[in-house]
């Protein structure tokens, strides 16, 4: 089972320099409300008062330029507050906590738990559910292969790749007071790489391009994971070096030239448990989360979610390294994540929501840059409607912008990007500038 650690030194000890960081950090985070907090965010993403363990470039883990990182197996390092490792007794493999899941832990509102997250990419059927033979065939040695990815490839847990979800969901964690109609405000505090590597997969019957890719007729009869080789799918074992003092994911192209690309970790499943004893795949993000892969959800931000069932029930999964916007293969750079976040209940009508009336309905993020509405629907034109009305919403809430001045600048100043179009359900969310509001 999960342990907790509170993160203080013992009482009547000198605090040390890493304490006093978590201190200065619980101080800020609790003792403003929403929109300072943001403004603080913009001071922890330069590392100007964020506690050491508070980065999402495993600056620990760097060496000099050039060289890999460390790996950081389960329970090793700082796992600041509530530490909830991913073990068979912890994770659902391929779907999503439901109202009646039982949480791992309970903690107070305003608490910080330390998740460490499991890739799903190395463990699937169409790469032999062995992840040390599939890591070993791109040179990773057995120690740098997860011990939780491998505990759970080698449990009894069923799985089907053509069934059910890929994603190792960990938790839930229920919040104490968490009611219906409340939210939940997930301040990611850190994001610490844990390998030195990633895996980018193409599968069929998938992407942005589902019969174009992968270049090949399909799978033949008998795959599974006896027979990997059988799916005919497409993964690309991606190494990730340190330049310059941040992570580069690197995919080499010819003798000679690599296409290099600056890793910037964040969480594709992010949610709390929906109001339904029913199974819930992993794949399709919903008004309650899950599987957003909104890139922008950085060290720093902040998500906003509606509360559907006591205690909430807060999961995380499907940690990546680095997306582009659409996630058009199907997946982003996979690889696993050890995340902090802080969660706290924010009642129904406060202020504190990012929404009319202090009612939440659907996802909203922030970060110091930006705020960011979001719409999901099948239709990626429904999707992108819901954003805007979101967006003109938000506007009107937070700022009184008449819903006609909204639009206009919406239209003239907001850009709507695609958050994914491979999950079934597509994302659209908006990027509003926080800066172009001031004072006349």
């Amino acid at each position: 089972m999960p342990s907790g650690r509170s993160g203080e030194g013992l009482q009547g000890e000198e605090p040390r320099e890493e304490e006093r960081s978590e201190r200065a950090f619980t101080f800020l985070d609790e003792g403003i409300g929403r929109r300072e907090l943001l403004r603080a965010a913009a001071l922890v993403g330069t590392g100007a008062i964020a506690p050491a363990w508070a980065v999402s470039s495993a600056e620990e883990a760097r060496g000099k330029a050039g060289s890999t990182g460390s790996v950081l197996q389960p329970g090793e390092g700082s796992t600041p507050g509530l530490y909830v490792a991913s073990t068979p007794e912890t994770v659902r493999w391929g779907y999503l906590p439901n109202r009646d899941a039982d949480p791992v832990s309970t903690v107070r509102s305003g608490s910080v738990v330390t998740f460490d997250a499991v890739s799903h990419e190395g463990i699937l059927e169409d790469q032999g559910r062995e992840p040390v033979a599939y890591f070993a065939s791109h040179g990773v040695p057995e120690r740098a292969v997860m011990r939780d990815a491998r505990a759970i490839a080698d449990s009894r847990i069923e799985h089907s790749l053509t069934e059910d979800g890929p994603h190792v969901v960990t938790g839930p964690v229920d919040v104490v007071g968490a009611s219906p109609g409340d939210a939940l405000r997930i301040d990611v505090l850190a994001l610490r790489p844990r390998t030195p590597y990633g895996v980018i997969s193409n599968r069929h019957g998938k992407g942005a391009l589902p019969g174009e890719f992968p270049e090949n007729p399909g799978p033949l009869p008998g795959a599974s994971a006896r027979h990997p080789e059988r799916f005919r799918n497409v993964s690309t074992f991606t190494p990730v070096t340190y330049l310059g003092g941040r992570g580069h994911g690197v995919i080499p192209v010819r003798p000679g030239l690599a296409a290099r690309f600056p890793i910037d970790p964040f969480m594709g499943v992010m949610g709390v448990a929906l109001d339904t004893s029913a199974r819930v795949n992993s794949v399709p993000p919903t008004e309650a989360g899950g599987n957003l892969d909104v890139k922008n959800l950085t060290v720093g931000s902040t998500l906003y979610l509606p509360v559907f069932v006591p205690g909430a029930k807060f999961f995380v999964g499907d940690s990546h390294y680095a997306q582009g916007h659409g996630e058009v293969a199907l997946t982003a750079l996979e690889a696993p994540l050890r995340g902090t976040f802080r969660l706290t209940v924010l009642r129904s009508g406060s202020r504190e929501v990012p929404a009319e009336g202090g009612r939440l309905t659907m996802p909203f993020g922030e970060t110091a840059e930006y705020w960011m509405p979001v719409g999901l629907n099948a239709d990626l034109d429904a999707a992108m409607k819901q954003a805007v009305r979101q967006a003109i919403s938000f506007l009107g809430a937070e700022l009184g912008m008449p819903r006609a001045k909204a639009y206009a600048y919406l239209s003239a100043a907001t850009d709507f990007v695609i958050s994914q179009v491979v999950d079934g359900t597509k994302g659209v969310h908006g990027l509003i500038r926080r800066s172009d509001f001031v004072g006349a």
